[in-house]
């Protein structure tokens, strides 16, 4: 029988830990606010899907596939993407050594930590525990928290987002463990795609708040200002609140880091942020005047210039940044100063996803599920360019049109593994530790797997086919 990753069984434990409200980084931090009038921090995304190609149809890693058939397309990168998951355990401490003081954020997937653990890459997987562990490097380098199946957030199922942010946390726990776990408190949304339904997005900042999360890395045109404009250029450099209202007129929401500018991974690959940071001055922010913040992510591994010029680049600019007033900073630290200071939420220009303002002015009757959908139609009748399928880096691709034959199947399995279970965790908690529970809860996260309707129909849309049949019958199946 397959080994099964770590995603489930500490749910109550977990979201203990995360709720702890002390400050993470102020104590390791050697920055200031007064020293630096410009900053810049940088993430990188890590992820490879698990498909059930392995032999016999085995789940396995997307990277354990390509290093097994390195003839197809470009699988003949396996290694060099295996090395750019490994590779900030190298480069941070040889900058320290010179005496820099980096930052890097990471984000990586569910999929992938698994996938590196069960192809037995200690390498990968001791570097790691290394930069989430090792004393000297939590000043330099922080976690973010994402969905463990790399599921884009407005089409999956309201149920499931707590549930793929919980697994995440779990898997990360029992890499690097609790008290490393108890560090990461910003979150990366997979495609950065995040839910403009007010359903949606209210169910994930509450999701994200019960889980422990203080901050969001958004797309700048993934939201507005409460006037329905596009952000102004000075709003994007400093710390937004953003804001989601239910269908019942809940508020709810969460600090939002901007995310300037598209995909182009070259922005990260040469360190544009860096230089960018370098002509800026401090921004106010309510009654104060801050360090302006250039927050940007990209793809850790995928193309020439992550794969090659990165890390020479990462190199040169912190060699530059040595003696300036722009300094690197990352996500959790930089707001954890400005709270030392007095400055938090409440001072944060307030946002919200966008088309919010159209949608709220469209509701003529009084607040309701019933009023909400109403407006949503009549808007989409009257405009095509409106859309309830939020926005993310990707937006030239739709995760919704042309893939009912995942979409379908995912919904139906997701229904499906909430009635078998809700009624009977909400009795018995242990039954989340139990193999068969955590079977069927892996096949529901891997299915909201977004390259599943990334490379269009074919072999991605036959492995979710496939997935989904698995699911179902391990549902049908006693224990």
């Amino acid at each position: 029988m397959q080994t099964l990753p770590a995603i489930s069984g500490r749910e109550r434990e977990l979201q203990k830990l995360m709720q702890a409200a002390q400050p993470v980084w102020l104590a390791q931090s050697d920055r200031s606010l007064e020293t630096f009038s410009s900053g810049f921090a940088c993430a990188l995304h890590m992820h490879q899907p698990t498909i059930p190609a392995g032999p016999g149809g085995e789940l396995v890693s997307h990277l354990q596939f390509m290093l097994d058939h390195p003839d197809q397309g470009d699988n003949h990168n396996a290694e060099p993407f295996a090395q750019c998951y490994r590779r900030m355990a190298e480069l941070i401490p040889r900058l320290i050594d010179d005496g820099c003081s980096p930052r890097i954020m990471l984000d990586y997937s569910g999929n992938l930590l698994w996938g590196v653990e069960q192809m037995g890459r200690t390498d990968i997987t001791d570097d790691l525990r290394y930069l989430a562990c090792d004393p000297t490097m939590q000043r330099h380098v922080e976690w973010l928290g994402t969905f463990w199946g790399h599921a884009v957030a407005p089409s999956t199922p309201i149920p499931d987002l707590k549930l793929q942010i919980q697994a995440w946390q779990h898997q990360f726990a029992a890499i690097a463990g609790d008290a490393a776990l108890q560090r990461v408190r910003g979150f990366s949304l997979p495609e950065m795609h995040l839910p403009n339904h007010p359903e949606t997005l209210f169910a994930l900042i509450q999701a994200l708040k019960e889980c422990g999360y203080r901050w969001l890395l958004v797309q700048e045109h993934s939201v507005e200002t409460l006037n329905g404009a596009a952000l102004p250029r000075e709003q994007t450099l400093v710390p937004n609140r953003l804001i989601a209202r239910n269908s019942n007129g809940e508020e709810i929401s969460i600090t939002a880091l901007i995310k300037t500018q598209g995909s182009d991974t070259k922005l990260v690959g040469q360190m544009q942020p860096c230089y960018e940071a370098l002509g800026l001055e401090r921004q106010p922010l309510d009654t104060c005047m801050v360090p302006a913040l250039v927050s940007q992510i990209a793809d850790g591994e995928n193309g020439g210039v992550m794969m090659n010029e990165f890390p020479a680049a990462f190199i040169q600019a912190h060699e530059r940044v040595r003696n300036e007033a722009t300094q690197a900073i990352n996500g959790t630290e930089y707001l954890e100063l400005l709270q030392a200071e007095g400055i938090g939420p409440e001072q944060f220009p307030p946002i919200q996803a966008v088309q919010q303002k159209r949608l709220w002015d469209a509701v003529e009757s009084e607040l309701s599920a019933t009023a909400v959908d109403a407006a949503i139609n009549r808007l989409r009748q009257d405009d095509g360019g409106f859309s309830m399928d939020g926005a993310s880096w990707t937006n030239n691709l739709s995760w919704v049109e042309g893939y009912t034959n995942v979409l379908t199947p995912m919904h139906q399995l997701s229904a499906d593994f909430h009635a078998r279970f809700d009624d009977a965790v909400a009795a018995d908690p242990a039954m989340s530790a139990t193999p068969h529970y955590r079977n069927c809860l892996l096949h529901l996260l891997l299915l909201e797997t977004s390259c599943f309707r990334y490379w269009g129909q074919g072999t991605w849309t036959d492995y979710a086919r496939e997935i989904h049949s698995r699911g179902e019958a391990l549902l049908s199946k006693p224990q």
